[in-house]
């Protein structure tokens, strides 16, 4: 038996809480395309890769971006051409934000709440580590 928590885990996932629960639903599954994968009474769960992503009710909407105070985490996509991606969410009404940094290519948008989500290029020499 694996002696820490990650030698156990079947699947990763992660729960969001929103206000706006329907326009969440909408935005995750219809404009950014996550397959659905079920629902019951008051959530629903969207495959996000390997992992999913759990909407659920009970969260609290901005209409503005939420801070890192507010919310101090990023939904990240990383995709191989963050200029493509971005040029794909404008066309759906989606404000992309795009930034070069010295370590890499960012694009910045938010969900109907405000939480924030980001693309960042996959080209980084980290997700091609045959040690992940």
């Amino acid at each position: 038996m694996n002696e820490t928590l990650a030698g156990q885990v079947e699947c990763y996932g992660v729960i969001l809480f929103t206000e706006k629960f329907d326009e969440c639903v909408a935005f995750y599954r219809e404009k950014l395309g996550l397959p659905f994968w079920y629902e019951k009474e008051g959530l629903c769960c969207l495959r996000f890769g390997a992992a999913y992503l759990m909407i659920e009710s009970g969260g609290a909407a901005q209409d503005r971006r939420k801070n890192r105070s507010e919310n101090p985490t990023v939904i990240r996509f990383n995709v191989p051409d963050v200029a493509a991606a971005a040029i794909m969410l404008e066309a759906q009404g989606i404000h992309v934000e795009t930034k070069h940094h010295s370590w890499g290519v960012t694009g910045s948008f938010t969900d109907p709440d405000g939480n924030v989500c980001s693309l960042k290029n996959a080209d980084d020499p980290f997700f091609h580590d045959t040690q992940m």
